[in-house]
């Protein structure tokens, strides 16, 4: 979610984030900008946003067909996942990739709480005012704002205020850790890259089975689906867990750098990753969530990063896909409020033909993205401007 443009840069620092790394064969071609990465952060947002406008709960719900409602919430049941999936693994490779051998620990977590907190604080304080107030408890309201609605296995509580903000208080955990990972994972050999990066994705897909065997069956998330509130809360919320995703995309980083990491282009990438989408309705729910998705993730990050050091074209560099990139941070922070927000402003009961509720949500991303451009302007850039840079970098 909050993964920056990749840069590369240095500031004079005692206390490194990480040591060199450890090998001392050839690397490939130091890139500074990946804009391919930027870019392919809009679609996995989007993703995001099509899972929520088509969860049919009173809250959400627009369209009164009930056929298409449950067909279109089916098709895009587990894009949700498949966005978080994206969005974590891409979180480790970028930061790896744009990590400076010599900054510092203070300065990394600086930064990251500039970036991420204020904008986090933002979509809290809206999503509070426009419609989670009226009935969200005190205790909720503030274990959410400061990110601690993930350590509790409570579904509601998990997905409160602004349910999409539960990634970005997992994520946090992933920051706090980054220095201490970086520094382990240089210390391996590149040719032993490949063992840890399997053993990465083997825990990830064992993840739902250890769910499965050690947390009981009941009571059930909402919506009917195969797993109860704790399995899922350990599977899909838990940081400690997650962080595997993030761990992952940490080691293909280094795997790239490093030349070892067997490309298979973006085609065949987004193949595979579009099979897998169709695999994770075909098996337990626990296992769609990511386990299915894990390895094509990582295959198409990889490939869309090597793509932007070869030069070669992509989809995904336009300055508008850039853009889009650059505000989707925000977009994810809103998107939900948005359609939240037009569903209480048009009354609980009104639904409508399945024309009319298309557009209406189609319209909704479209202010969205204005919404998250203006939030990317006025608060995200100024702040990171202004708090993220090193004083040894200002001076110099």
């Amino acid at each position: 979610m909050a993964t920056d443009q990749v840069l590369t840069g240095s500031a004079p620092a005692r206390e490194r984030v990480g040591p060199p790394a450890a090998a001392t064969e050839p690397q490939r071609p130091r890139v500074s900008r990946l804009p391919s990465l930027t870019g392919l952060r809009f679609p996995a947002a989007l993703a995001v946003f099509a899972h929520h406008a088509f969860i049919p709960i009173p809250p959400l719900r627009l369209l009164g067909d009930d056929a298409t409602e449950y067909r279109l919430a089916d098709w895009f049941g587990q894009a949700g996942g498949l966005g978080v999936a994206f969005f974590f693994v891409l979180s480790g490779f970028v930061l790896t990739w744009s990590a400076r051998d010599r900054d510092t620990t203070t300065s990394f977590w600086r930064r990251r709480f500039v970036k991420i907190y204020p904008v986090y604080v933002v979509g809290w304080a809206l999503a509070m005012w426009l419609f989670a107030g009226s009935y969200t408890s005190t205790r909720v309201a503030v274990g959410n704002l400061f990110m601690l609605q993930v350590w509790v296995p409570e579904y509601m509580t998990n997905f409160s205020v602004d349910a999409p903000s539960w990634s970005l208080a997992t994520e946090a955990i992933f920051y706090l850790c980054f220095p201490l990972l970086l520094s382990a994972f240089r210390r391996i050999q590149p040719r032993h890259l490949k063992y840890w990066i399997t053993g990465a994705i083997a825990a990830v897909v064992a993840t739902p089975a250890v769910a499965y065997a050690l947390f009981p069956d009941s009571p059930r998330v909402p919506g009917g689906q195969e797993s109860s509130t704790s399995q899922y809360w350990f599977s899909y919320v838990l940081p400690p867990v997650r962080m595997l995703d993030f761990a992952l995309g940490i080691l293909v980083a280094l795997a790239v750098k490093h030349g070892r990491w067997r490309n298979i282009g973006m085609i065949w990438s987004s193949l595979l990753l579009v099979g897998a989408y169709w695999l994770s309705f075909h098996v337990p729910y626990l296992y769609g969530q990511r386990a299915v998705m894990i390895l094509p993730i990582a295959l198409l990050i990889a490939a869309t990063a090597i793509a932007d050091i070869e030069g070669r074209f992509t989809l995904f560099r336009s300055r508008a896909m850039i853009w889009l990139g650059e505000i989707s941070f925000a977009f994810y922070l809103l998107h939900y409020t948005a359609i939240s927000t037009l569903r209480k402003l048009l009354g609980a009961q009104e639904m409508y033909s399945t024309g009319v509720g298309l557009a209406m949500l189609a319209g909704t991303a479209v202010v969205t993205v204005l919404a998250s451009w203006v939030l990317y302007v006025t608060v995200e850039t100024p702040l990171v401007r202004r708090f993220g840079r090193s004083r040894d970098a200002k001076s110099g």
